[in-house]
């Protein structure tokens, strides 16, 4: 019967064994699988930067209370223009 030190080398070798078998499928895996498209850009909204800023800014003012669901509509449709 193997002693306590003969076991524990079996087993760690058994561990590192495992161990490169699982990094050897992972890597197997991901060379089969096709590489994702990169991600495209959003569509452009048309609006510039100032207006977007304004934008986000005004649905901050409305999230925090600020703004009325009718305030921030009525500056909304203004700067997209609507």
């Amino acid at each position: 019967m193997p002693n306590r030190r003969q076991r524990r080398r079996r087993m760690a070798g058994a561990a590192v064994a495992a161990k490169k078998h699982h990094d050897a499928k992972e890597s197997e895996q991901a060379q089969q699988q096709p590489e994702a498209p990169a991600a495209t850009p959003a569509e452009p909204s048309g609006l510039d930067q100032d207006a977007m800023t304004k934008l986000g800014r005004l649905g901050e003012l409305h999230e925090q209370g600020v703004l009325t669901d009718g305030e921030f509509a009525a500056e909304k449709a203004k700067l997209l223009g609507g």
